[in-house]
């Protein structure tokens, strides 16, 4: 039965070179930051950028690893990832209503 790669290392990981997995980290050839991009060079740095649903799936996957190694997994974790994850809720459902929300606006003349 094929696995299709979900739920295996990235192809660029090598244990004797990288140590631990860390599913925070991108194993693959290191690129110019996109802070450090100048104007003229954005659609080249964009050109290079892999495109298919799986690149952007273990994009998410690590951030979401960096965010929980930041936030939700040290000792003293405090109230931040809770209410991240509350005020993030609280902006995808207003987004998600705003036409039904911005129907009952009072305006002054009518």
């Amino acid at each position: 039965m094929a696995s299709w790669g979900f739920g295996d290392y990235p192809p660029e990981y090598n244990p004797k070179v990288h140590g631990p997995y860390d599913p925070a980290r991108y194993y693959g050839k290191a690129d110019v930051p996109f802070g450090q991009v100048k104007l003229g060079e954005i659609g080249g740095w964009l050109a290079r950028r892999n495109k298919n649903p799986r690149a952007l799936v273990s994009a998410v996957s690590r951030a979401y690893w960096r965010w929980s190694h930041k936030y939700v997994q040290p000792k003293r974790a405090g109230i931040a990832p809770f209410l991240q994850v509350l005020f993030g809720a609280m902006g995808t459902f207003y987004f998600l209503n705003y036409h039904r929300i911005s129907q009952h606006r009072n305006y002054k003349y009518h």
